[in-house]
């Protein structure tokens, strides 16, 4: 013990091999703290610290494994003490001996030695010749990837073969390090994927490639077959952004693909119209002329003469590419369409209206918008408390793209009207005006408000699109709220009824009077189109579905189909909430749109639960003793609301009870950290609530009803609890911050500071300061004064709240500091001789004015009012 505590206080020797021995010492007994000191003592008392850290190197082996080893913990350590001492860095002849001997050392190195070795030794500056003869050595031994990560190092790719250094890497499935290989390089980039490109050419024989690499350790031929190669390339296409036109023998082999594709939806399926069907065809060839001699082949094998030579003239392939049947047929194609103009027409719109479901509201009720302030009619209508809006998008087939597609029209269904979206339009205008928040802001309201329903098939898909389309809606999904997507539903009715399986494999075939040689059979319905039609009646007419929707002007069957799609999902949504029974739907259809656990999960739930008065499951209510427990008033209750119960925490913020809110973005796990921090009571749902329990006291976590509206989820906790709400305690929280303190303004005085807020923002008309606001369990507006002298304000009207810079524009502050939201009061407000006074939230600003609804929430509230004889006096208050 004295020999390792003198050894410490004093540095061994000017010998590095000795100073290697004292730090094994350390390093064997894992003294880290104190290796690291004698590491930097050790450096400080060698004459050469960079040549005695080669040697130390040198003189031992165990810094080649993986993982911090001795020789990580030595360069790393060496690297920090230069910086303090950079009088020590070498140069000249010296420092080009010990990189040459490091880059001897290299060959061995870890990964995580490299980038500490590259600064002490300052690697770039050294000889590059020197540095690309030592990464061809390590590529002669077989160490193709220390090799490249050693060139990415010191940025050699430039001098370098990319076909030679990545070829080896790809057959070895190291397609990660060739990505980083040609990451900062865009003519790499262009280099590799012509290579790759050039090995799926027709006729390349790709085996010459793999047993040039015969010997190669951990290869995998099968790397470098056709469709793997062309999946690579597509994706570092997409990746780089580079032109598809690089690889032309990959892009015609998709092409071909899609036109295969095409056909058989056209001539084998038959759902596709003729119309739509020539539009894809149009642009997948395009000018190519390979593809559309291969057009022209597939046409004659499924067409007649007729149609190949029109197509033939349609492309104005010259006649030596010609097929000697369709050359000939060429002449003859004027006199041949004028007959058939003269015998063409039919009753093909007539049947599909008797086949298939047709939109029942008026064509002139569909607008097509393409401008912010079309727009804006939109948005009033559709942003309704109480609302109801059939939803749907459509985007561009991409035919095996890579990629999310990106969304060409988004459709918005009202009972009496339709409203459909030029996306692309509405963005790029936005945009030039620089206000690209605009459609976000929009559809992240209408998403997040529980208080509109949306109306789906498969929204889940919809939103990782739109997502796609514009990054500002990511998380829309995560924030959605009131979705009902009938994909759900549709899954529940085909588990529930026989009948209704039979119905979705049965083969939909045309009645002989209906058939024609265009549809003597179609597919069997399926999705959406078979609930509409096991619901309706009627199937969808689906032919429109894969048009190019991106082309503009949409024609006249587009816009029908389009409007229809949405439009269907309110007439279907309205027959099951009728009737729910006789489709083997809960008579509470609510519970059946929403969605249940699974039965497993549900039946390891139900030994945990006990039946709640109403009926339904309630894990807390089993924590109830058979005397209820004392009254609470709504100030000595508090509570953290997990981040699926948004809409109850705002409800019980209005009756006075302390709430937290997790945020969309939380873990369920907070909930319990909060509720142990601060005293309060978890409120969740579902599955949830099994492992938060467990984290609090025994009767501090309660599981709500998450199919019921957020008011019978009030009612329920306040009932379970025993919280009595007293009429002082009505709206003296702020639903927004939960702040319970607020400043009065009298009207003049409010005139003033909204004046005063117009003039600052340059509009006196105040126009542009008001837009629909997220927060809607309460559509109304009232207020009062409690005896204890605090404002109890209910919230402003729920469509008007400004919007971006406006939100802290306003002239007057709260004590605290805290801008006040004046550009939420409406014009005409402030000349209401009735309304005295204005109540402001000091914690977020938001003003509140005297209305009706303070009354509507007591006479909602009733059950649980403590002075139930006092609602007279209310009611002449509002």
């Amino acid at each position: 013990m004295e020999q390792e505590s003198g050894s410490s206080a004093q540095p061994p020797g000017q010998d590095p091999l000795l100073l290697l021995s004292s730090l094994q010492l350390l390093w064997t007994k894992k003294e880290m703290k104190k290796l690291k000191e004698e590491i930097r003592r050790g450096f400080a008392g060698l004459p050469e610290p960079l040549a005695g850290l080669v040697d130390m190197l040198e003189g031992s082996s165990d810094w080649k494994g993986r993982g911090h080893s001795l020789g990580y913990y030595l360069s790393t350590e060496l690297e920090l003490w230069l910086k303090e001492h950079p009088a020590v860095q070498q140069s000249g002849s010296e420092l080009k001996k010990l990189q040459a001997r490091v880059l001897r050392l290299l060959a061995q190195c870890p990964a995580n030695l490299l980038d500490p070795l590259i600064s002490i030794y300052q690697l770039h500056t050294a000889e590059r010749n020197c540095l690309l003869e030592h990464v061809r050595h390590l590529c002669r031994q077989g160490a193709h990837k220390e090799a490249a990560i050693l060139s990415i190092k010191l940025k050699l790719q430039p001098d370098q073969d990319v076909e030679e250094m990545c070829t080896p890497l790809l057959l070895q499935d190291k397609t990660n390090v060739v990505e980083d290989y040609v990451a900062e390089y865009p003519e790499l980039q262009s280099k590799l994927l012509q290579t790759l490109d050039s090995w799926c050419e027709p006729g390349f024989n790709i085996g010459g490639i793999t047993r040039h690499y015969q010997g190669l350790s951990g290869a995998k031929p099968e790397k470098l077959n056709r469709r793997v190669l062309s999946k690579l390339i597509f994706r570092l296409l997409e990746k780089f952004h580079l032109d598809p036109a690089l690889c032309p023998n990959v892009t015609n082999q998709r092409h071909l693909r899609t036109l295969h594709y095409l056909f058989y939806k056209r001539f084998v399926e038959k759902t596709m119209t003729e119309e739509t069907w020539a539009e894809h065809v149009e642009s997948t060839v395009g000018e190519n002329r390979w593809l559309q001699g291969e057009l022209i082949q597939l046409l004659l094998s499924r067409c007649d003469l007729s149609t190949a030579a029109r197509w033939a003239q349609r492309c104005q392939l010259p006649e030596e590419m010609l097929p000697p049947a369709v050359a000939a047929e060429l002449p003859k194609l004027p006199t041949r369409d004028r007959a058939e103009e003269a015998t063409g027409g039919g009753d093909d719109e007539e049947r599909k209206k008797q086949d298939y479901y047709q939109l029942p509201i008026p064509r002139a009720h569909i607008h097509f918008l393409q401008t912010w302030e079309e727009t804006l009619q939109c948005w009033e209508k559709v942003l309704q408390p109480g609302q109801v809006v059939g939803m749907d998008m459509e985007w561009r087939p991409s035919f095996g793209s890579v990629g999310r597609p990106r969304i060409a029209l988004l459709q918005m269904a009202l009972k009496e009207e339709v409203f459909l979206l030029d996306l692309p339009q509405l963005l790029e205008q936005a945009e030039s005006q620089g206000q690209e928040e605009k459609l976000p802001h929009f559809l992240q309201m209408l998403y997040s408000d529980a208080a509109i329903t949306k109306l789906g098939y498969g929204m889940s898909g919809d939103l990782s699109s739109l997502a796609a389309t514009c990054s500002a809606l990511k998380d829309t999904e995560k924030q959605a709220r009131g979705v009902v997507d009938l994909l759900t539903v549709d899954k529940q009715l085909q588990k529930s009824s026989a009948d209704w399986k039979k119905g979705a494999r049965e083969a939909d075939a045309l009645s002989p009077e209906h058939s024609s040689q265009e549809r003597g059979w179609r597919q069997p319905e399926k999705g959406l189109s078979l609930l509409v039609q096991r619901v309706l009646g009627k199937p969808l007419d689906k032919a429109q579905q894969m048009s190019n929707w991106e082309r503009r002007p949409l024609r006249e069957q587009q816009i029908l189909y389009a409007a229809s799609d949405a439009y269907c999902l309110l007439e279907v949504y309205e027959k099951l909430c009728k009737d729910p029974e006789s489709f083997g739907l809960s008579s509470d259809l609510t519970k059946s749109l929403v969605g249940k656990p699974s039965t497993k999960a549900r039946a390891k739930l139900n030994k945990q639960e006990a039946a709640s008065p109403s009926g339904q499951q309630c894990q807390g209510a089993r924590q109830a003793s058979l005397c209820a427990p004392a009254a609470l008033c709504p100030r000595e209750f508090s509570v953290v609301c997990d981040n699926m119960l948004q809409g109850l925490g705002r409800y019980l913020r209005c009756l006075g009870v302390d709430v937290c809110m997790l945020q969309n973005q939380d873990e369920h796990r907070r909930a319990a950290e909060i509720a142990r921090q601060e005293g309060r009571v978890i409120l969740t749902s579902g599955l949830p609530y099994q492992t938060l329990r467990s984290q609090v006291a025994e009767g501090r976590c309660f599981s709500v009803n998450c199919s019921e509206k957020a008011k019978d989820q009030a009612l329920q906790v306040l009932k379970h609890f025993n919280v009595q709400v007293s009429l002082a305690d009505i709206f003296s929280r702020c639903q927004v911050c939960n702040c319970n303190k607020y400043l009065k303004v009298s009207r003049e005085r409010m005139k003033q500071l909204v004046e005063s807020s117009r003039q600052e923002l340059g509009d006196g008309s105040g126009r542009g300061c008001l837009v629909m606001t997220q927060e809607r369990p309460i559509q109304s507006h009232g207020a009062t004064v409690p005896a204890c002298g605090a404002a109890q304000p209910s919230p402003s009207p729920a469509e008007e709240q400004p919007q971006g810079p406006e939100r802290s524009g306003a002239s007057a502050a709260a004590p605290g500091g805290t801008a006040l939201q004046v550009g939420t009061i409406p014009p005409g407000l402030l000349d209401r001789a009735e309304l005295s006074d204005f109540y402001c939230c000091s914690g977020c600003g938001k003003v509140f004015w005297e209305g009706s609804h303070f009354g509507r929430l007591v006479s909602q509230f009733q059950e649980v009012l403590g002075t139930a004889g006092d609602q007279q006096s209310l009611y002449e208050l509002s």
